[in-house]
């Protein structure tokens, strides 16, 4: 199954205080980008899509060193927007596609294969933990309910899908206003099939500085 990577790296770091684009943030030595593009490179994909931040060329000149490089498109304001990008780049020819975010530099080309190998039964697959803590529901600062934990998972990415249900869902969500924080979400909600692969802790989404030193002790393993 011919398949490309659609990375969002678009983001602007804000809440990690970055002077320059997230996907360019350093770690161990290296961007969050080159991170990511090695472990694209050595998945079972044909190449990568990356969304870059509007007006950006610094995004760009990094992603161009890369092998599996198909091309650099202007992300949005949103993530979402970032994936409907790419999403309309994809050449002739792509089966499926997976859906990753920049934020995520640790994934291991295993997770890549995992969530494409899913697509033989399913219409989308995303990598989940099964949470090990006790789940509150609060309402501001009061705890108004305690959640049972079982049949509840985490997601990360990668995210694959075969690329008719990601356009269709996409179309349906841009068409209806809605906005979600995966594409699974618009997967699901378009009435396909998603299913569950086991997530990995160490594909840490780097979010804010204490992210960025997990993520940097890791990487530096």
């Amino acid at each position: 199954m011919k398949a490309v990577v659609l990375l969002a790296a678009a983001g602007r770091g804000d809440r990690l205080g970055a002077a320059l684009p997230k996907a360019l943030v350093p770690l161990a030595g290296r961007s969050l980008l080159a991170h990511c593009m090695q472990r694209i490179d050595a998945a079972p994909v044909s190449g990568v899509i990356v969304a870059a931040p509007p007006g950006d060329r610094l995004v760009a000149r990094e992603a161009e060193r890369w092998t599996k490089l198909v091309s650099v498109v202007e992300g949005g304001l949103t993530r979402q927007a970032s994936i409907a990008a790419a999403l309309a780049a994809v050449p002739p020819g792509t089966e499926a596609v997976v859906c990753h975010d920049a934020a995520r530099p640790l994934a291991a080309a295993a997770l890549f294969a995992a969530v494409l190998g899913a697509l033989d039964a399913a219409d989308g697959a995303v990598p989940v933990l099964r949470p090990t803590d006790t789940v509150k529901r609060l309402e501001g600062e009061t705890v108004v309910e305690t959640i049972d934990r079982n049949g509840l998972g985490l997601a990360q990415t990668p995210q694959a899908f075969l690329l008719h249900a990601l356009e269709t869902a996409h179309r349906a969500a841009a068409d209806e206003g809605f906005e979600a924080t995966d594409d699974a979400a618009l997967v699901e909600r378009a009435g396909f099939k998603v299913v569950a692969v086991p997530g990995h802790p160490s594909n840490i989404k780097v979010t804010h500085p204490g992210d960025l030193r997990v993520a940097d002790h890791l990487a530096r393993g």
